[in-house]
């Protein structure tokens, strides 16, 4: 019995389409980068975003047909940075970081955080145990408040963490903040029109497209 719930292949004919579509896209976008008026032209923003939409649905209308994909990627819009809308000479700069790890094993991460506790203890207590035990919970406290996050990163494999991806982002202001203004919510005013730079680090790049420190420069 076939499944109603399935969505329907695309056609031989939808896929043409998608595909002409995606030519169509590509001359816009060189029209739009030929008669740019400058660094940040929008038009050339919203061609580039209009051909990475076109390309995403080629792609998938491609694979869901004859099950092939294309040889490029071309990052979405979200992958993107808009127009950059900050000081022209930033008074103040927020450096934004997040680095994803996956806990990929347990037990070297626990005797790594047993051995910092046993360290830091008072010579009048025994309690080590306690603090850790078998909580991985607690063994990542003691692990991120023993080092600093750039040394974390550079001895991943030391405590057990593999990488994903990571992201750093460079945000203009116009004057620093009031000491304690945003600790309660710290990543709220993230404002990607005052990013003055930006490097990600992704295992979705290949690496011939990466500089030898893996990182890519993906905006200012």
């Amino acid at each position: 019995m076939s499944d109603a719930s399935a969505p329907a292949q695309p056609t031989a004919a939808e896929v043409r389409a998608a595909a002409e579509a995606v030519k169509a896209a590509l001359d816009r976008h060189l029209e739009a980068v030929e008669r740019r008026t400058g660094e940040d032209d929008p038009a050339v923003y919203a061609a580039f975003n209009e051909l990475a939409a076109a390309a995403e649905a080629y792609d998938e209308r491609l694979y869901d047909r004859y099950d092939e994909v294309t040889p490029f990627e071309i990052p979405g819009a979200d992958d993107s940075l808009p127009p950059y809308a900050g000081p022209e000479e930033p008074n103040a700069l927020s450096v934004l970081i997040r680095r994803d790890y996956a806990v990929a094993e347990p037990q070297r991460l626990l005797a790594q955080a047993q051995r910092i506790a046993d360290l830091d203890r008072d010579d009048t207590s025994d309690r080590a145990g306690a603090v850790v035990g078998t909580s991985v919970h607690a063994a990542l406290g003691v692990l991120f408040g023993e080092y600093e996050p750039d040394e974390i990163a550079s001895r991943h494999k030391e405590f057990g963490l593999e990488e994903g991806d990571s992201t750093l982002w460079v945000s203009a202001s116009d004057e620093l903040p009031e000491p304690g203004e945003w600790l309660s919510t710290p990543f709220d005013q993230a404002d990607p029109e005052r990013v003055v730079c930006r490097f990600d680090v992704s295992s979705v790049f290949d690496e011939d497209d990466l500089d030898e420190d893996d990182e890519v420069l993906s905006g200012g």
